[in-house]
This record gives structure tokens, sequence and C-alpha cells, in this order.
């Protein structure tokens, strides 16, 4: 068994803005009606998902000047390196897509990070999804279904650690040996009587690390 794993959710946790929300912003704003239907919970998070990103409708590079853009948590490359260089891994389990995910790494020279997230790519100006129904970890709702991937790791590791911000993530984090909970899973996992931590920000996840004597300088 390895000692120890870090797992980030992407959207909302290591970024600042989850990128539906910019492609809704900017180029989509019949998306808001969407957006409704799905926190009515008419529509699943993977159609809305889906939806959205099939209406960009602009080139390739346009789509990732954008995803350049996304602004993050600016002490997270320097955080996955800690845990690196301190005999941990670090994963990035997301709901989104990898598409925007690995862009963005390359473009902060983030390396050495597993994602695991819905297979993303870029046809005909937008961004599409190819999901199998087949993939162990695949769920009819997400995507992804988020505590199969925990379940996994912690096959591999002694200790698994969580970090989320919004209700997919209220599920892998019943699974974790400990939750950093970012915005609004702070509240879901208090009304499901969770146990987690409360961060604000990256810098806050490695005092408490610190603390616990997985990262040392």
């Amino acid at each position: 068994m390895k000692k120890w794993a870090f797992v980030s959710d992407f959207d909302g946790t290591i970024t600042k803005k989850d990128f539906y929300q910019i492609v809704i912003d900017k180029y989509f704003n019949e998306g808001n009606n969407l957006y409704n239907k799905w926190k009515s919970e008419e529509v699943k998070d993977i159609d809305f998902l889906a939806s959205v990103f099939s209406s960009i409708n602009q080139e390739e590079d346009i789509i990732l000047e954008d995803i350049k853009a996304i602004e993050i948590d600016e002490y997270v490359p320097a955080f996955i390196k800690n845990v690196q260089n301190n005999n941990g891994d670090f994963y990035i389990l997301s709901a989104g897509t990898n598409y925007y995910i690995h862009h963005l790494l390359n473009h902060y020279g983030v390396k050495g990070v597993k994602v695991f997230s819905n297979e993303g790519y870029y046809k005909d100006n937008n961004v599409h999804l190819h999901l199998e129904s087949s993939h162990p970890h695949y769920s009819e709702r997400y995507g992804i279904d988020k505590s199969k991937v925990i379940a996994d790791l912690k096959k591999e590791y002694d200790l698994v650690y969580f970090a989320g911000d919004s209700e997919p993530d209220s599920h892998p984090a019943k699974i974790a040996d400990e939750t950093f909970a970012f915005a609004q899973l702070q509240d879901l996992l208090k009304k499901q009587s969770v146990p987690c931590i409360h961060v604000d920000n990256f810098k806050e996840i490695e005092y408490h690390l610190r603390k616990k004597g997985l990262l040392q300088d």
C-alpha cells in the first residue's frame, strides 16, 4: 500500500469559477434557463453540462484562450508540488471534462497529476462529451461516479484526502478518510452529519496537512 493521496475536485475548488458558468456568461445566455432546470433536478448534471459545452460555437483557439484565462487558487501549483515532494500522489476528480482540465494544467506547468473526469473533445466549434456506460466509474447522473473513484484509490493508499465544493462532492466525502470542504459543500455535509474541515483555500489545507506531519519543508 502507498502511504497517502490527495484528491481534489476541479471547478469551484481549484478554480474560482465553474467552466460551465464561464460558457453561459460569454456564449450561451439561454443556458440560464437550463441552469434553473438543472438546479430543480429536472435535468441531470451530465445532460446540463453536455448542452452547455456544445453551445460555445467558437474556434478552438478562442476556447483555449478562455480556458487559460480561468482563475485558479494561485497556491495550487505549489501545493501539488508539496504533496508530490512529500511522498503523496495528487489526483483531480471532476464531473466536468478532462478537456479543459488538461489544458489548464499544462498552462500552469503542473506535472504528474492524474485526472479522473468525463472524456471531452473539440469538434465543430464545440466541446463534446464521450461517455462509456460500461466504464467502472460510470454514473448516469454525473457521467463519473466520484465515490467509486475514491473507493478504488482507497485500495491503493493508506490514507485518501479529498477536497470539494458542491453537491457531487458530498458523495465521495462520505468515503474519503478526511474531506476539506469549500463553499456550499460545508452546509451540505453538516446537514448529512458528515465530518469535514471547513476551508477557503489551499493554503489552509496545507496548514492542516502540516499539522498532521504529512507535509514538511
